[in-house]
């Protein structure tokens, strides 16, 4: 192996070193302890300490990285006090998730580390976001984000690519190409010769990188990031390595060939390093020895801070209030008494524009909303007032444009992601419901998103065009879920769905935009979460409903004034205002929930277990759930007309008055 010193000093060579061996020492105690069971799982490193501490070490302290699970050497190059980092092995309360997560996975802003999750692929998109941030921001500032060569298979990976070279994103995307992902080799992987050519086809620069020589990985990363520093741009950076041991400890190595390992062994940055030095009279064997007993004394001290700690303990209540980012709601009321009548869709983006003035870092992405103004119009007219920066045109990538989001989020920003039709959301479910929904429980950190959802039937729309998917989000702890009916609850909940810095999923009914009009208060002005509107008081029912739902039961109603209801519009399905719905329930004695949604595994059950729960004795007659036919969202007419729950309700809803 050749090295090149080149400018570097002594110091520096010798800090390339000490930062290599260190992560190296703690491994080996690592596999010590993984057998001794006082850890249950580990990702080695060995082989590859290069590439984490070199990339490292090349990046200033104030950017952001974001590792996988063989980078032990980002985590001990940035300084984290290595008993936190033992008492996260180890499941112990000071760790970063306190026993939440395991592993590498958390992050820390205080060192500018942020963590992956098992799916792998949401990780570039945030990168891209963190960039995007600093890019908007001025600052000359490089992230650098990590990946194996297994994950260069997955979606988000070419997303992230692709919208990073689009918006000339300065990003570092490393690619650890180690030979294997899990057992699968590199032939069976991809066809390319080398993953960096796949950075011709996004219009981006590339590197091959010998990941075992520690000085062609930090002159050659260094050199990049001052130029990344002064022109933004991603590049793709390959780093041939090898992995010396499984894809955990539990795997073992007995599909890599021996041979194979053999001439790897024979590439090993530390021994390779270390006797270069040697020869060229930078290290000793003093040194080495001096060195290696501190660090020795330092891992024990600090195994020792961990071992002592007492075990996490389950205090259920914490546990609860903890899924969520702590959110002081602030009631804001109109500055005047000035209302105009206008139109649902206009209200959702009143809010959308009042809020873009209230908040300078406030970033609108999605898919045409720039200068066309989205396809429902909502975003007309945004460009001349806020600008292509902050009002952004997105490839058609959605899982790569919420981590963007949640990128944004955590370098300080809030951004609202407007998907063209919530059906679509789909393509971006495992960054919503693995990344944003968990990252608060799991290192407290906040998710500043809100994700507008353009949903529902009735307009002819087909199966992918129509669905009303709330439940695959009110089922899932860490999201909140908005579904106004009226446009003043549309502006004012909008309002604080951006204000609050928990991921939200605010639904707007695509049949509601442009049929439905309603007085709203001209100046800004927010609603709170978790409080339902009683919109018509009765004795004899309660009905329950949101979103288009409820206007189908008012239109009922009317047809039956015999009837006399409590009618309940939800306005949030999570948190869901269990209270009213109880007290209405107890008044009346006999409960209807009508939603558009198909019926099972939908809200209207939850509502009806709750009910039955905490009701029971109150009730008159069975609790009835009315919802969509079991089918796709049909086109034709007829086939539609039917599929909706809306003449349904009104059969069911005089069965009920009359039980």
């Amino acid at each position: 192996m050749r090295y090149h010193v080149g400018s570097l000093e002594r110091e520096k060579l010798l800090e390339l070193y000490r930062g290599m061996l260190k992560p190296r020492m703690i491994e080996e105690k690592m596999l010590i302890l993984l057998r001794q069971g006082k850890i249950s799982k580990w990702f080695s490193g060995i082989g590859q300490e290069a590439i984490s501490v070199g990339v490292t070490q090349a990046l200033k302290e104030s950017e952001f990285i974001l590792p996988m699970h063989r980078n032990l050497g980002v985590f001990t190059s940035r300084n984290i006090p290595l008993n936190r980092l033992f008492a996260q092995w180890q499941g112990k309360q000071s760790g970063f998730t306190q026993g939440r997560d395991r592993s590498f996975h958390f992050g820390t802003q205080e060192y500018k580390i942020i963590g992956m999750i098992s799916h792998l692929g949401p990780q570039l998109g945030v990168a891209d976001g963190i960039a995007l941030a600093d890019m908007l921001r001025r600052k000359k500032r490089v992230t650098a984000v990590f990946t194996g060569e297994g994950a260069t298979s997955e979606g988000d990976f070419h997303e992230a690519l692709n919208v990073a070279s689009v918006w000339n994103l300065p990003v570092l995307f490393c690619i650890e190409n180690n030979g294997y992902g899990l057992s699968t080799p590199t032939n069976e992987q991809y066809k390319c010769e080398h993953l960096a050519d796949r950075a011709k086809g996004y219009g981006m620069e590339s590197r091959i990188i010998d990941g075992n020589n520690i000085l062609e990985v930090y002159t050659k990363v260094d050199e990049l990031c001052r130029a990344i520093r002064k022109r933004p741009r991603p590049v793709l950076l390959e780093f041939k390595t090898f992995r010396m041991r499984g894809h955990e400890e539990a795997s073992g190595t007995k599909y890599v060939p021996d041979k194979l390992m053999k001439e790897w062994g024979k590439k090993d940055p530390i021994s390779n390093y270390e006797h270069f030095l040697l020869t060229e009279g930078v290290l000793t064997q003093e040194y080495i020895e001096n060195l290696k007993e501190e660090i020795t004394e330092e891992i024990n001290a600090n195994l020792q801070l961990a071992f002592d700690e007492n075990a996490v303990e389950c205090v259920e209540s914490k546990e609860l209030k903890e899924v969520y980012f702590d959110f002081d709601y602030q009631r804001i009321d109109p500055k005047s008494n000035s209302k105009e009548n206008i139109r649902f869709v206009d209200a959702i983006s009143q809010g959308l524009e009042q809020s873009m003035y209230r908040h300078n870092e406030l970033i609108i992405m999605g898919q045409d909303v720039a200068d066309y103004g989205g396809v429902f119009k909502i975003t007309e007219g945004f460009v001349p007032k806020f600008g292509k920066s902050r009002v952004r045109n997105t490839p058609i990538c959605e899982s790569a444009i919420v981590s963007t989001a949640m990128g944004l989020s955590i370098n300080g920003m809030k951004a609202v992601v407007e998907m063209q039709f919530a059906d679509f959301v789909s393509s971006g479910f495992n960054p919503i419901v693995n990344y944003l929904a968990k990252v608060h429980y799991r290192w407290n950190e906040k998710a500043d998103v809100v994700i507008r959802m353009p949903c529902g039937g009735g307009v002819g729309a087909g199966p992918f065009h129509s669905q009303t998917n709330e439940a695959w989000f009110t089922k899932t702890p860490g999201l909140k879920v908005v579904y106004p009916a009226f446009p003043d609850d549309a502006k004012g909940l909008l309002n604080t769905a951006i204000n609050d810095p928990n991921p939200v999923l605010f639904f707007e009914h695509k049949g509601l935009y442009r049929s439905v009009k309603g007085d709203v208060p001209t100046d800004y002005y927010t609603l709170p979460f978790g409080k339902a509107k009683l919109l018509m008081k009765g004795a004899a029912l309660t009905v329950v409903s949101y979103g288009a739902g409820v206007h189908w039961a008012l239109e009922i109603l009317e047809k039956h004034p015999e009837i006399d209801a409590d009618v309940l519009d939800l306005r949030t399905l999570q948190p869901l205002d269990a209270e009213s719905i109880y007290n209405s329930v107890k008044k009346t004695g006999k409960l209807i929930i009508l939603q558009e949604d198909t019926l099972f595994g939908g809200i209207a059950s939850d509502i009806s277990g709750m009910v039955m729960e905490n009701c029971f004795e109150y009730l008159d007659a069975p609790v009835k759930r009315v919802g969509s036919l079991e089918t796709p969202v049909p086109f034709a007419k007829s086939l539609e007309t039917n599929y909706l729950p809306k003449s349904r309700f009104e059969a069911e809803l005089i069965e009920l008055y009359q039980y």
